[in-house]
């Protein structure tokens, strides 16, 4: 999680989230929706129209793919 005494961080996320966007728009989208709008996985699904099992993918996919570009991991 980002605190507010982070202003850095929350802009290299931003910078981050565009970037999976251009990527995979979709799973840019459940990232917002998830951690900015605080919808759960069913929640989600309905809103994408898409199947929780879809969600879930895209969120582990998420996670892993914007921790390797916060850290810079090769």
């Amino acid at each position: 999680m980002i605190s507010p005494e982070q202003p850095g961080a929350i802009l290299n996320l931003n910078d981050a989230l565009e970037r999976l966007a251009m990527l995979d728009s979709r799973t840019a989208h459940v990232v917002e929706l998830r951690f900015f709008g605080g919808l759960n996985q069913d929640e989600i699904a309905e809103v994408l129209k898409i199947s929780p099992v879809t969600v879930r993918r895209d969120w582990v996919f998420a996670k892993a793919w914007l921790y390797k570009e916060m850290h810079n991991v090769a």
